[in-house]
């Protein structure tokens, strides 16, 4: 009997006990690790991209506008507020602003208004 056991495991394919684990890492490559890729090439485009005037929004949630690069530190000098300056990192720049983000913005908040009773508001 062990001699039959033996002659039938000798006798599986190999490829039939790596081909899950081979699907498994293919799968894993298109749901995962192909999208972060792609995630952080266009962050780093967008970085490489910002210029003196732009609107930006941080990491941190702050809201701004780019009033000096320096390329040499690769820092950015953001002014967040009339006066009020702050430096940071140029890779602390979540995303840049433009006039259709805040047209976008504008329309979707009065569509909301525009659903609810004027007695309530």
């Amino acid at each position: 009997m062990h001699a039959f056991i033996a002659q039938t495991s000798n006798n599986s394919n190999p490829l039939a006990l790596f081909l899950p684990l081979i699907l498994m890492g293919g799968v894993f490559y298109f749901l995962l690790i192909r999208p972060h890729q792609r995630r952080t090439r266009a962050q780093a485009a967008l970085v490489n991209a910002i210029q003196v005037g732009d609107e930006v929004m941080t990491s941190g949630g702050i809201f701004g506008t780019i009033a000096e690069i320096d390329e040499d530190e690769n820092t950015v000098t953001v002014e967040i507020a009339p006066g009020t300056r702050i430096k940071m990192v140029r890779g602390g720049i979540a995303r840049r602003l433009t006039e259709d983000d805040v047209d976008d913005e504008y329309d979707d908040a009065e569509s909301e208004d525009e659903g609810q009773d004027p007695q309530f508001s």
